[in-house]
């Protein structure tokens, strides 16, 4: 069953890292906006960016967090990963480190997003699973989120119809 996924990340630091998780083909996922385009739609305060992430996570089934150094704790992320939750979709994370940017370099692995996230008295980490490929080697990682991911996802979805 085809699942359309929704990519959440930090977009300067993580964007070319984010392209390689999403160019993958092994799953449907939401176009990625442009410079210009979120420069647009930041421009126009808190509501056009809610109003935009709303209209791309319409009829997804999954919300993959791609983790990379610094995407715990950000504000447009943490709401995208709590929309997710309520609007019943899996949700998952995926730590990108090990992939190399547009200059062919690693980075540090990030917290964990969901570890600030609550579910009543449950931190969210404590049930949505995070994914660190065990490669340090950027082409092994990437292979092992490529041959992986519809697993994650389906079983991101599995977990969230639990709750």
């Amino acid at each position: 069953m085809a699942r359309r996924t929704f990519f959440s990340f930090h977009y300067k630091a993580d964007a070319w890292r984010a392209s390689q998780v999403r160019n993958m083909g092994v799953i449907d996922g939401n176009p990625p906006a442009s410079d210009n385009d979120w420069e647009s739609i930041t421009k126009g305060g808190e509501t056009a960016i809610k109003t935009w992430i709303h209209s791309q996570m319409a009829g997804r089934t999954c919300t993959v967090v791609l983790i990379g150094a610094n995407t715990a704790g950000r504000k447009w992320i943490n709401y995208e990963i709590v929309k997710s939750w309520n609007d019943r979709m899996g949700v998952l994370g995926i730590y990108i480190h090990h992939l190399k940017n547009a200059s062919h370099l690693q980075s540090t692995k990030g917290a964990d997003p969901f570890a600030m996230i609550s579910v009543g008295a449950t931190s969210l980490s404590r049930i949505v699973m995070g994914y660190d490929p065990p490669f340090a080697d950027s082409t092994l990682a990437y292979s092992h989120i490529k041959i992986n991911l519809p697993l994650w996802i389906d079983r991101a979805i599995a977990i969230r119809a639990k709750y």
